[in-house]
């Protein structure tokens, strides 16, 4: 005897996620960041918010944690706890904002400015790891699609205070 459950029709999915690109960026950008990951957590024990305001400051020299997690789009308490953790560990140093006196200017120390020339190269290698399966021309497009999509979904979405 078959259960009713079994006899009933699936109802047609609305929405299929292996299909629905948002879900598809997502888990690629999962993908590729868990991969990375395993370059700077092992090697320099960096976590996902702590590697974002490393790479900033090497880029920027100096950032409020509002300018890094605009950067990084993630939220400012979460750039403020990786900040607590670096500095701790000697890799970022705080001086003050002359042009806002409530805000602190971040930079990195010599022990994290080492950090981040080793580890620079590492994940542009990453980087060329990855896009190894697309030919030029298709990383090029691609580049372009990404700042594309990236541009209107920032109009999409509404504007929070230090990111989510």
């Amino acid at each position: 005897m078959q259960s009713s459950v079994a006899l009933r029709k699936q109802p047609e999915a609305l929405v299929i996620l292996e299909r629905f690109l948002p879900y598809r960026l997502n888990v690629l950008a999962s993908l590729t960041s868990n991969a990375l990951a395993q370059i700077y957590a092992e090697r320099f024990g960096l976590t996902i918010p702590g590697w974002r305001v490393i790479v900033t400051l090497g880029q920027y020299e100096f950032r409020t944690a509002r300018d890094i997690a605009a950067h990084g789009v993630m939220h400012k308490s979460t750039i403020s706890r990786a900040v607590a953790t670096l500095e701790e560990r000697g890799l970022v140093a705080r001086k003050p904002n002359a042009d806002d006196r409530r805000e602190e200017l971040l930079e990195l120390t010599p022990a994290g400015r080492a950090i981040y020339e080793d580890l620079a190269p590492e994940a542009l290698a990453f980087e060329r790891r990855l896009l190894s399966v697309l030919s030029g021309e298709e990383q090029g497009i691609l580049s372009a699609l990404v700042d594309k999509l990236a541009r209107h979904a920032r109009s999409l979405a509404p504007q929070e205070e230090g990111g989510s």
